[in-house]
């Protein structure tokens, strides 16, 4: 009884889906033969009369063509979890300029709505994948569509073959037929719409095409925030030096001058000014060692990414345990974005979340590596724009990588940075 329980269950959802699947599939073959009846009923008897028909075929293929692909892809993503991006080409902005034209980089229109439109059409036309949604409506009916199709039209004639309608007639023959069509639409409901994901993973998918341009962007994209983080970079160790070290060195030359000037007639003076010159010395030493370590630790070179991570450790006023599968070597720069971000992270976890704990954890897999700090902080961090996480996540995609954030309200916050590398 509960295999029978089960497998009634799953030919139940099956035969759903197909019903679905072939009623999203068969949208387009509907317009078809809406138009080809049109044009026989109208009367197909010269050459001309078919223009019309064709134009409703060209113009319905055309305007349902994306519109069957989302769907279909929202399906197969709702149905078997398999995402397939649409890899459609973003419009970019509309701009006014000072002659009062409007810029849709393509070309120059007198309003913004004659822009926005010329836009809209240039890069549906452009599109690579508006061919391919083309492709694939033209496919689908045939690959999926009238696979699907089966369940629902096999229970349709059991219903009628029970009926009594059909060319069975109303005696056993068409009972008899109604109960084979009722089990073959029983039998291959769980699997006639498992056809639908295959084909639409084989042909939406998006093109090397339309990858290397989706890449392009991406790197474009990358490069000015790199182009931005350095600049800030570079603004941020001018300032430290402006105010920190170099205000000291001046007022350490000054009171070297001064205690030159004063060595003959007040010698306890100049000594004061020597010491308060050494001093300041001093200070200035530790402060360009700091400038130093926020750019690149001498131990992070030295000793690697985990010993360097553990040093960073022992500064952090939290109770900071660090895990990893042994010493790891990464490129200088994939070691100096991973500390910079543990630096990060550890810090908002002192600073904004109220941690007392916080755990890192450093590990090598398959694809490259993976670091994750988790705190006992109050929670809700996320990654808004302009802020520390953002510009983490920034500073990873250069390599790449990618930045998880698991942080509900109350605790804990867990955040996972993974970098590919050999």
């Amino acid at each position: 009884m509960g295999r029978t329980g089960s497998w009634l269950a799953r030919a139940g959802v099956g035969f759903w889906r197909a019903v679905v699947a072939a009623g999203v599939c068969l949208v387009v073959p509907l317009v078809w033969a809406a138009a080809v009846g049109l044009a026989v009923w109208c009367g197909a008897e010269h050459p001309w009369s078919w223009i019309g028909p064709a134009v409703i075929v060209c113009a319905g293929t055309l305007a349902l063509a994306q519109g069957v692909c989302r769907a279909v892809r929202a399906l197969v993503a709702r149905w078997t979890g398999t995402a397939i991006p649409g890899g459609y080409r973003e419009a970019g902005p509309v701009m006014q300029l000072s002659t009062g034209y409007w810029w849709n980089g393509f070309s120059y229109e007198r309003s913004r709505r004659d822009a926005v439109m010329d836009q809209r059409m240039r890069l549906w036309w452009s599109d690579p994948a508006t061919w391919r949604d083309l492709r694939f409506a033209v496919i689908a009916p045939f690959t999926a569509g009238f696979v699907a199709a089966v369940p629902p039209t096999a229970f349709a004639c059991a219903v009628l073959g029970l009926a009594g309608v059909g060319p069975a007639g109303s005696g056993a023959a068409a009972r008899l037929t109604g109960a084979g069509a009722l089990a073959v639409a029983v039998g291959v409901a769980p699997y006639t719409w498992r056809s639908l994901p295959r084909v639409a993973v084989r042909f939406l998918g998006p093109s090397s095409t339309m990858l290397l341009a989706e890449r392009v962007d991406e790197l474009t994209v990358q490069r000015a925030d790199a182009t931005v983080a350095q600049a800030a970079e570079i603004r941020r160790i001018e300032r430290d030096l402006h105010d920190g070290a170099q205000a000291r060195l001046v007022a350490l030359g000054l009171s070297l001058a001064t205690a030159e000037a004063l060595m003959d007639r007040d010698p306890e003076q100049a000594r004061a000014l020597m010491r308060e010159a050494r001093a300041g010395a001093a200070a200035s030493l530790t402060e360009l060692r700091e400038l130093i370590r926020g750019i690149s630790p001498p131990v992070l070179s030295e000793r690697g990414l985990v010993d360097a991570v553990r040093a960073l450790a022992l500064d952090v006023p939290l109770d900071v345990a660090v895990r990893a599968d042994g010493p790891l070597r990464l490129d200088p720069p994939i070691e100096s974005a991973l500390y910079f971000g543990v630096a990060e992270l550890l810090t908002n976890a002192a600073k904004h979340a109220g941690a007392n704990r916080a755990h890192v954890s450093l590990v090598r897999d398959e694809t490259g590596i993976v670091v994750e700090v988790e705190d006992d902080g109050r929670g809700g961090a996320d990654a808004r724009p302009g802020g520390g996480l953002a510009g983490l996540r920034r500073r990873l995609a250069v390599f790449d990588g990618t930045l998880a954030i698991t942080s509900p309200p109350g605790g804990p916050t867990r955040v996972r940075m993974a970098v590919p590398c050999e």
